[in-house]
């Protein structure tokens, strides 16, 4: 009898062993993001089943950033590259090429419909290309992940990336995608109705840079700033003075600094202005945990809110 049991359980052992080892000793999915709000999005889509590295990491400025040898090592290792792209990342090339890594690079942005940079910045990103910056823009505005419904693509394009990438998790990927899909949904509800309170009239605001202009394009506020699409070049007295202008004559309701930007300018213009420096605003980068956008979903609750309270003082 005691031989009995004892064969039971070996082959249960047996039975269960493949199944058991497999889930709890396999290897995660490798996984790099080139900044924090790709990394957030790459979480909630892969949950457990992978193991991510950010380059470019809360309030840090893509636009501007210099890679390590940490972040070619932690690319040359990885499975999958999730990436902006429109020339978002000005370090990217340089970085895949000194990592020589064998990772599918996906850029997230395949599938969203592009917005061109605001005229007046057209100049300036051409100046910077002819200097020899390495970081240049073409005509297009990179940030599109700044309109929720773009977001969405971008989620998409994440599952299936991890799906091609692990098949045996696909299941899991699309049901985390379509479950964070519809928490954006409902945030996007939430930034339309904010706006809808917001009077027509008071709707131009000022930031450091021109981050917003898929917000703006999807949701009906207007950004003006002194700094083109990258936080490369410095604006000349000259721009910073036209600005002071168009700001009087379009009677700019609220100024708001950036968290990946110096504050410096945006305090001249409110002094000069009488505008009052409504808060601050997450661009680029979402804040580190514990902050007030250390998820992609909190950074837009909390813009509009800050957006919102700054305009009408609640």
């Amino acid at each position: 009898m005691l031989k009995t049991i004892r064969l039971a359980a070996l082959m249960s052992v047996i039975t269960l062993t493949p199944f058991g080892l497999a889930s709890a000793f396999a290897e995660p999915l490798k996984v790099v993001a080139s900044f924090s709000v790709i990394e957030d999005f790459a979480k909630n889509v892969g949950g457990d089943r992978i193991e991510v590295t950010t380059i470019v990491g809360p309030d840090g400025d893509a636009h501007v950033y210099e890679p390590k040898p940490a972040d070619a090592v932690a690319m040359s290792k990885a499975d999958v590259v999730l990436v902006n792209g429109l020339h978002f990342e000005g370090f990217l090339q340089r970085l895949v090429e000194a990592s020589a890594t064998k990772a599918t690079i996906v850029e997230l942005t395949k599938g969203v419909e592009p917005i061109k940079m605001k005229e007046e910045f057209e100049e300036a990103e051409e100046g910077e290309a002819a200097d020899g910056h390495a970081h240049h823009h073409g005509d297009t505005d990179p940030h599109a992940f700044q309109s929720i419904a773009n977001a969405k693509i971008y989620v998409k394009n994440i599952a299936e990336a991890f799906c091609a990438a692990d098949a045996a998790g696909c299941g899991a990927y699309k049901a985390n995608a379509d479950a964070y899909t519809q928490k954006l949904t409902e945030t996007e509800g939430e930034v339309k109705a904010a706006i809808a309170s917001i009077p027509e009239s008071k709707r131009t605001i000022i930031t450091s840079h021109d981050a917003f202009g898929y917000f703006e394009h999807e949701y009906g506020l207007t950004f003006l700033a002194p700094e083109g699409i990258s936080t490369e070049a410095e604006p000349s007295a000259a721009d910073v003075a036209a600005l002071i202008r168009q700001v009087r004559e379009d009677k700019a309701s609220a100024v708001f600094v950036e968290n990946i930007t110096n504050t410096r300018l945006i305090e001249q213009i409110a002094s000069e202005t009488g505008l009052k420096v409504g808060g601050t605003l997450y661009s680029d980068a979402l804040s580190f945990k514990g902050g007030p956008a250390s998820t992609y979903i909190d950074m837009m609750r909390n813009n509009i809110t800050t957006i919102k309270g700054a305009i009408l003082g609640s």
